[in-house]
């Protein structure tokens, strides 16, 4: 079983369409009130979200450039599906508190619609976790820390995926997304398994999860003493996955990927108790549960 330390390691809506005009309309899972005279239609995917899940809203406008998305104090951008259609992408995670998000759609033409969606809790596992003395005094590098929130932060226009994401590893899932702990009878206050833990044999390959351009290659050598040795894909639009605790690697940054092709190979760097391969999937940099995306894919 894989061990990391606390604070650190971190659809469209089938046959609903909702076209906003001067009334407000009520939905069972949203709902949207037009704010000017002029149409912008929503898709909500999934229906029904739950924390850990990325919400998708298709937008259709008739404004030549990309709808901006707010939700609270952080916007969302969009970009373009098709003619006067365009997607944006929401990450909840399980930090956050269930219920209803607020989000404001607006184009350059002035038009605005206000969205209310509501998210579904969702209970996670809770682990006890025991770390030594020696483990539990590592607390990383600002040079580790610094370089992947950099690479997670990236936003590239053009989506490089295609369907679904496939698994990283043929090893077994050791452990899930969304695992809550404590740590040496502490609970982790801002923390929670950010990804999926594949046990595998050392040496064993690991795979590009999707197409992809690599944004990132660091080694343990290098300071990155949680991670371990570790590639960060970025797939564009803001959705990037990483592949921690590496024992070889294959690639150099600026790579172009595609899915299947082995990167590197399954290792036990870092903050590791046995091998195993830690994959990531970040959606604006938060990190988001990968299910929907590897069993349907956002096309």
């Amino acid at each position: 079983m894989f061990l990391n330390a606390p604070n650190l390691i971190d659809h469209l809506m089938s046959g609903v369409r909702v076209a906003l005009g001067s009334l407000a309309l009520s939905l069972p899972i949203t709902t949207l009130a037009a704010l000017s005279a002029q149409a912008i239609e929503i898709n909500v995917s999934p229906t029904s979200p739950r924390l850990g899940d990325t919400i998708t809203l298709l937008i259709t406008s008739e404004a030549d450039t990309a709808p901006i998305v707010s939700a609270g104090d952080r916007d969302y951008p969009s970009f373009p599906v098709g003619p006067g259609r365009y997607r944006a992408m929401i990450p909840t995670t399980p930090l956050q508190t269930p219920g209803t998000r607020s989000f404001s759609v607006t184009d350059d033409l002035g038009d605005r619609a206000s969205l209310n969606v509501s998210v579904r809790d969702r209970d996670f596992p809770i682990q006890q976790i025991w770390l030594s003395p020696e483990i539990n005094a590592i607390e990383g590098t600002d040079y580790e820390f610094d370089r992947v929130d950099a690479f997670r932060a990236e936003v590239t226009p053009d989506r490089l995926w295609t369907g679904s994401f496939i698994a990283p590893s043929n090893g077994w899932i050791s452990t899930p997304y969304g695992v809550r702990r404590y740590y040496n009878g502490e609970w982790a206050d801002d923390y929670y398994h950010r990804g999926l833990d594949y046990a595998a044999a050392a040496g064993s390959p690991v795979y590009a999860a999707a197409d992809g351009i690599v944004g990132l290659v660091d080694y343990e050598a290098n300071g990155f003493e949680i991670h371990g040795n570790t590639i960060g894909l970025n797939h564009g639009q803001g959705v990037t996955t990483v592949y921690l605790h590496l024992s070889e690697i294959y690639v150099r940054e600026g790579d172009r990927v595609q899915a299947g092709d082995t990167i590197g190979t399954v290792g036990s760097t870092g903050i590791s108790t046995g091998p195993h391969l830690h994959w990531g999937f970040f959606v604006h940099g938060e990190a988001v549960d990968p299910s929907d995306w590897q069993s349907q894919g956002i096309k």
